[in-house]
This record gives structure tokens, sequence and C-alpha cells, in this order.
């Protein structure tokens, strides 16, 4: 099928968050965290800045380019700005209210894929898809739960961010959907 994920794909991740206006992935300014890269939030546009909102799925298992991403697979997803905008990372613990609300970690991307033991690997779950085959397709809403300690939480909008053309600020979360599909996410392939 022309809409399977494949790996080495470019693609957007649009936030779930009160009926998908949870803006999409995005870098934005530079990461203040120990070996890291750029500060990660959410914006209005899939292309708020050349490269920001674009990510390339890797596989961590050492799938190659062009095989099917499939459900439970284990990705890296590599930032597009400047050609390299770094591997979406945890990186420190998330802010005391976002951790009210069950949030473990910070997020940010970084120049190494694994900063440290799993905090750039993220095992993606789709909901569902069509046909029903695993595989993984654009359009497909999916969790995406990171490897750090076998237990690095699931990718989550949590509060307003402070980066500039910024919507909300992103951690990871012990629960896969704590509140208003905050931790769901759309996949959308780049045009071209």
């Amino acid at each position: 099928m022309a809409n399977e994920l494949k790996y080495g794909d470019q693609i957007h991740l649009q936030n779930g968050y009160n009926g998908w206006q949870g803006g999409y992935l995005d870098t934005n300014g530079h990461s203040g965290a120990a070996g890291g890269k750029y500060q990660v939030s959410t914006t209005d546009t899939p292309s708020r800045g050349k490269g920001t909102g674009t990510w390339e799925i890797l596989s961590a298992t050492g799938k190659s380019t062009g095989q099917p991403v499939v459900s439970g697979d284990v990705v890296y997803l590599r930032n597009q700005y400047g050609g390299d905008g770094g591997y979406l990372d945890t990186n420190g613990h998330a802010s005391d209210v976002q951790k009210n609300a069950g949030a473990k970690y910070d997020v940010s991307t970084s120049e190494a894929r694994d900063r440290a033991a799993g905090t750039g690997r993220w095992r993606i779950l789709a909901r569902s898809s069509s046909p029903a085959d695993q595989s993984v397709r654009a359009g497909d809403v999916v969790h995406l739960w990171n490897l750090y300690g076998d237990n690095g939480g699931f990718l989550e909008t949590n509060n307003t961010t402070t980066a500039v053309g910024g919507k909300y600020d992103l951690c990871t979360n012990a629960y896969f959907n704590r509140s208003s599909d905050v931790g769901e996410w759309k996949i959308h392939k780049t045009q071209g």
C-alpha cells in the first residue's frame, strides 16, 4: 500500500489534544539539558521553521531503509532542522507541575541516538490501521513509549511552553492518555 510508513520516511506528528488542536511536534530553541541539542514543544504548523517539525523515522533494531514500520517496532525520530536537529530524547525530569499529572521525564533532542541507554528509543504503538496487517500508515494514530530504564513513559503534551511560536510543552507520562488525547499522535507524511 502506498501509505505504509517505511524506514527513512519523513513525517510530521500532530498531537490529539482537544480534538487534534495540540499542535505539531517541533524543535524550538536550544536545550539547556546536559547532552541536549534543542528544546521540543508543539507549534500550530508542521513548518514553523525549515525542518523544525519534520522527523525522519529510523529503526533502532537494524531494519533497513525502505522496510515497513510495524506497530510495536522500536524507532528513533531524527529532527530535520538544519539537516540534523538531533534525536528525540528523554533528558532530565519533568517539571513539578507536570509530575502532579503523572509525568516522568522532560523531552528534548540530543546529538546522539542514545545519549544514555534507551533515552532516544521509542516503541511505536498504533491504535489501529486498515488493513489490519500490523503495518503503520500515514493517518494512523500512535502512542510513542520511551525505553529509558525500560519504562520511560509515553510522549505527551503537558502545559503551555515558553518557546517563541510554540504551543505546548512536551514530557513523558506514566499514563498513555491521561487526559483529552494528549498522548495520541497522528502521522502525516511530508510532501515531496
